[in-house]
């Protein structure tokens, strides 16, 4: 069957290949296909940032081409394709995702497209400068390309920049704001850098409370006249005849709160609370002033801000609660003659609905053969306390059989779990801290309680109550912080059978794993996230955490020194643990992009412990790994527990973990994107609990490696994937067979979501 669809896609490919290649047939008589354009600079000396300026001008040459791929015109095909009497539903519907409008060169004007290169050129201060055009076809294949070619003459340079002088209010804050501006004596005319200092000057203006005035208010005069060696001075001032309300400051007289606000409803009839000079207003009692206060930095008597204003609106987004912010400023009496302006400021928020539930359902395969569906529901009570809290309640059911495995075939495992947070949108700390402190974002306190429930067949029954209280901000648009100064895990081993108690006494360092039932420690988080700048070329992401645990409960534990230690009767795990994920993102075309990715993890036990708890070691393999490997089944080191009798038992884990990634990715077709991937990675152990398992400085060598492709099916960010990747070298063979190029054995892997 395999060998079928494999014939079947080549002989399809082949013949892909073969018509768009043909598609000069369709050609229409007396046209030609447009194939793009050539553009040559001539220049008279060394321009600055010329390969800028290049750029710019290449982007005004218009039409685009069409595309090709792989020396094809799939789109033109079924393009023309689709144009038959009877096209057929295939061609209809290709035509419809890939299809292309033929562009010939009747489609192009290089007139026009001349005129707008001799435009930038001035724009830039290039003035009289020329721009020609010429036309190569060729005639055999029906297409032709443009060359143009452009001579640049000497720029304009700026010698004096002035402000011009009036008795104006207003001219005097824009002084304080000339010595930041980046136009600098000796720099080329540039409109565009004269469009970004006239927006500039409107941002602090607009700080300052000048609601009524726009960037358009004010226009740069070049004067050449007193230079014959193309210097020019540039004057700033106010266009004339503008609106007095616009170069008057505005203060606010009243803020307005609607904490409840539902449109087309009568808001005049609602109880009105004075709370700290501001107006909340709502029927009864849905958010408390007291706590929805420290939300909103517009203040009574304060100057018009704009940055307050966004600032409110996205700590008001932050709290969970609300669906719209609304925030609207009205003009109280404002006359002509006035040197202050007078607004009256209204907060509109439309929450969201109180209740809500969300269920995933998902696939899940293991290295060990185990498969089975996982399905979580989460139901969510929001501004629970009428100060913005959320209670989330969510519940979790996993079941997984063994499909193969020899004897042990039919072996199952079933996993519960019921857990809650109690989200407050407000630092709760005995300490008060300065709003300046989190200026960007106020910090939210979470309460976490967990418990889980795991039963293997012929096995063992693992339960555990797990519970966290901690703080979570954002310190700027790309910053964001965890903390949770408390942290709690209780596990505890219970109904082993005999086979798997044989297992624990002929593996110490599972047993001990499982030995350490109480954990006590604390934990932080802190992330970069330059990934929200979708479009730039260089993208950053870091994430890094620590946690330690143990040691204050090793303070008061007061047990003797001898053998493991014990707190309320349960021996306590003691260890640091740190880790970091580094990614970077390069965007060098059209949806394309190389990513890569870098993750180092250590931990150490120490104190009371001598081996990592199990739920806190490092695993390796799986779809957001090493795809080449299945999940949890690479490592640790070179160990292999096919031949330790242990595969199918437990996870493969370490303290240690080493892991890089490279991706490349593609468009294909519409919402359907492509991926070429390599990946390396493994775990280790600081001890020798397992045979080969061992960090050392061969580490290097001991790398699993894969590779593979894989196909995205990306609908509005929200991502389906399909990875099919095999191993290029298995850590587990002997040395000198290690590199084996296993592709008679690819791993798929399903997931939702980028990798990294």
């Amino acid at each position: 069957m395999l060998r079928k669809l494999h014939i079947y896609l080549i002989g399809l490919i082949s013949f892909l290949v073969l018509q768009s290649c043909s598609i000069k047939r369709f050609i229409p008589e007396g046209e030609l296909l447009y194939r793009g354009a050539d553009l040559e600079v001539d220049t008279v000396s060394d321009i600055k940032e010329f390969d800028q300026l290049l750029t710019q001008l290449e982007a005004v040459i218009q039409p685009e081409p069409n595309r090709k791929l792989l020396g094809m015109y799939p789109g033109l095909y079924f393009h023309y394709k689709a144009q038959k009497e009877k096209p057929g539903f295939i061609n209809k519907f290709l035509n419809d995702k890939i299809g292309q409008e033929p562009v010939y060169l009747s489609n192009v004007d290089p007139i026009l497209t001349q005129d707008l290169l001799i435009n930038r050129l001035e724009n830039r201060g290039f003035f009289y400068s020329t721009a020609t055009s010429s036309i190569r076809e060729n005639e055999p294949k029906k297409t032709a390309r443009v060359n143009y070619k452009v001579g640049l003459t000497e720029p304009y340079r700026l010698e004096n920049y002035k402000l011009d002088s009036d008795s104006l209010l207003i001219y005097r804050e824009i002084t304080k704001h000339l010595p930041d501006t980046p136009i600098e004596k000796g720099m080329r005319f540039d409109l565009p850098l004269l469009k970004f200092e006239r927006e500039r000057l409107d941002r602090k203006l607009k700080e300052t409370g000048y609601y009524n005035f726009n960037s358009g208010f004010l226009i740069f005069e070049a004067d050449t006249n007193q230079y014959s060696n193309k210097r020019f001075d540039l004057f700033l001032r106010l266009k004339k005849e503008v609106p007095v309300k616009s170069i008057i400051p505005y203060k606010i007289s009243k803020v307005n709160i609607y904490p409840n606000y539902v449109i087309g409803h009568d808001t005049i009839r609602q109880d009105t609370v004075r709370y700290e000079g501001k107006s909340f207003i709502q029927a009864q009692e849905f958010f408390k002033p007291k706590r929805l206060d420290p939300y909103i930095l517009i203040d009574e008597g304060a100057f018009y801000s704009p940055s307050d204003s966004r600032n409110t609106s996205r700590r008001l987004a932050s709290i969970g609660v609300y669906k719209f912010v609304n925030i609207r400023y009205d003009e109280i009496d404002t006359l002509a003659t006035d040197s202050l302006g007078i607004l009256e400021a209204n907060i509109f928020l439309s929450p969201l609905n109180k209740r809500a539930i969300r269920a995933e359902l998902q696939a899940i395969t293991k290295s060990n053969n185990f498969a089975g569906p996982n399905l979580a529901v989460t139901l969510s009570n929001r501004n629970l306390f009428h100060g913005g809290e959320t209670l989330n309640i969510s519940a979790k059911f996993g079941y997984e059989v063994q499909i193969a495995g020899g004897d042990r075939k039919g072996l199952s495992s079933i996993q519960l779990g019921l857990g809650a947070d109690l989200i407050f949108p407000r630092l709760l700390f005995p300490i008060s801290f300065d709003e300046n402190w989190f200026k960007y974002s106020i910090p939210k306190t979470r309460i976490s309680l967990e418990g889980d429930y795991l039963n293997r067949s012929e096995l063992f029954s693992l339960g555990s109550v797990s519970s966290r209280f901690g703080y979570f901000w954002s310190a700027n648009r790309y910053v964001t912080h965890e903390l949770n100064p408390i942290s709690v895990n209780y596990v505890r081993l219970t109904n082993t059978t005999p086979e798997f108690e044989t297992i624990l006494d002929e593996n110490p360092f599972l047993r001990n794993s499982f030995n350490q039932q109480f954990i006590a420690g604390l934990t932080y988080s802190f992330t970069y996230n330059g990934m929200v700048d979708q479009y730039k070329k260089h993208q950053f992401f870091l994430n890094s955490t620590l946690d330690i645990a143990g040691n204050g409960i090793d303070l008061i534990s007061g047990n003797a020194a001898e053998g493991p230690q014990t707190f309320l009767g349960l021996e306590y795990a003691q260890y640091a643990k740190a880790d970091g994920d580094f990614r970077y993102h390069f965007n060098f075309g059209k949806e394309q992009k190389i990513a890569t990715r870098f993750f180092a993890g250590y931990g150490i036990p120490y104190g009371n412990s001598n081996v990592m708890p199990f739920s806190k070691q490092y695993f390796s393999g799986g779809p957001y790994s090493v795809r080449a490997f299945r999940i949890r089944s690479l490592g640790p080191g070179t160990y292999d527990p096919a031949q330790s009798g242990d595969a199918g038992f437990f996870d493969q884990s370490g303290n240690i973990r080493i892991e890089t990634n490279v991706e490349y990715r593609f468009p294909i077709i519409s919402f359907l994107k492509g991926a070429a991937f390599v990946d390396a990675g493994n775990v280790w152990n600081t001890n020798n609990s397992l045979p080969g398992g061992k960090f050392s400085s061969n580490f290097i060598n001991e790398l699993g490696i894969g590779g593979g492709v894989g196909l995205r099916v990306d609908i509005q960010n929200f991502v389906i994937r399909f990875d099919l990747a095999a191993p290029f070298r298995t850590p587990y063979l002997p040395e000198g067979e290690r590199w084996n190029f296993d592709f008679g054995k690819p791993v798929f892997n399903f997931a939702i979501g980028y990798p990294f």
